[in-house]
């Protein structure tokens, strides 16, 4: 392990170890104040963050720009405070921690046994919609996550997503799509984020008009079990409780190819992903490249230790 994967390996052992110990008001804080900081330095990832917004919001004059990216940092500090903090909430502050609209569409698709596939994009806070899953509907369903460096790293994410109740799959080596399948053909839940591959299997799509690649995974796997593909938004308000919507389903088109009915489906996930984005883009936790205009085909795209793409 090499100097700088142990630094990063114990700074989230850290996180998961101290953060989840302060009170509540105290961890918002801390998060507040280490997201202000970052915002300051002006690094990579808050220029890319303000890059990527001016896309959301084209008509944003720089000093709108600055004041979404200082507040997508905050957002995503949040997440992250949340995050280390998850595993010591009671089941009560889970159930009480997320207000989703229209869930009717996640449970009658359970109700049905056909198999429910959630298909998110990098908003608000992922692992709490997860755990929220767990604790109230009292559903557990599976989930892939990409291989980290450290493994130790690896290993600290896939115990604390077991310990919230969810299934977890390594990205690379193939079977995870075979086991997906199974968990849906057997009536199961799989939740999957879904807003960006930057592999040669992506599917591209026109999102806030220019074109990026999202997995194609969520559309294959509703063809290919008869799963409800379901989008999710997320978004936080002023309070603690942050918000969401579980949007209509997208159905397999009637006719075309399987490429042709991916393509059609994983545009619509990419629509529906773009209403909730526009409408809270300071949510949005993109702080890596996404559109093809912006890649650098010399540099392989960076890994996330949130993603769980297929």
């Amino acid at each position: 392990m090499s100097t700088s994967e142990r630094l990063t390996d114990t700074l989230y052992g850290l996180g998961w170890g101290t953060v989840k110990k302060l009170p509540e008001p105290v961890a918002a804080r801390l998060g507040r104040t280490v997201a202000d900081l970052a915002w300051k330095q002006r690094g990579a990832g808050v220029k890319r963050l303000e890059s990527n917004y001016a896309r959301v919001v084209p008509d944003a004059s720089p000093e709108r720009l600055a004041e979404l990216s200082r507040a997508g940092m905050r957002s995503y500090l949040r997440y992250w405070m949340e995050s280390f903090r998850l595993p010591a909430w009671s089941a009560e502050r889970i159930k009480a921690g997320f207000d989703p609209k229209d869930v009717h569409h996640l449970t009658d698709g359970l109700a049905s046994d056909r198999g429910v596939i959630l298909a998110l994009p990098h908003l608000a806070n992922w692992d709490l919609a997860g755990a929220w899953v767990t604790t109230k509907l009292e559903t557990p369903f599976t989930t892939v996550a990409e291989r980290l460096k450290p493994e130790t790293l690896y290993d600290r994410f896939v115990a604390y997503r077991e310990g919230l109740g969810m299934e977890v799959l390594p990205h690379s080596g193939g079977s995870a799509f075979g086991t997906l399948a199974r968990r849906l053909r057997d009536g199961g839940l799989v939740c999957l984020v879904a807003d960006r591959d930057l592999s040669a299997s992506g599917v591209e799509v026109k999102f806030f008009g220019e074109t990026a690649r999202m997995p194609a995974g969520p559309a294959l796997l509703a063809q290919q079990t008869g799963a409800l593909l379901l989008p999710v938004t997320l978004w936080y308000d002023d309070s603690p409780v942050m918000q969401g919507r579980v949007h209509a389903p997208i159905e397999v088109p009637e006719t075309g190819t399987r490429a042709e009915k991916t393509s059609v489906m994983t545009q619509a996930l990419a629509d529906a992903y773009a209403t909730g984005i526009a409408d809270h883009p300071e949510d949005w936790h993109m702080l890596q490249r996404l559109w093809l205009a912006d890649l650098d085909p010399a540099k392989a795209p960076a890994t996330d230790p949130g993603k769980g793409t297929l």
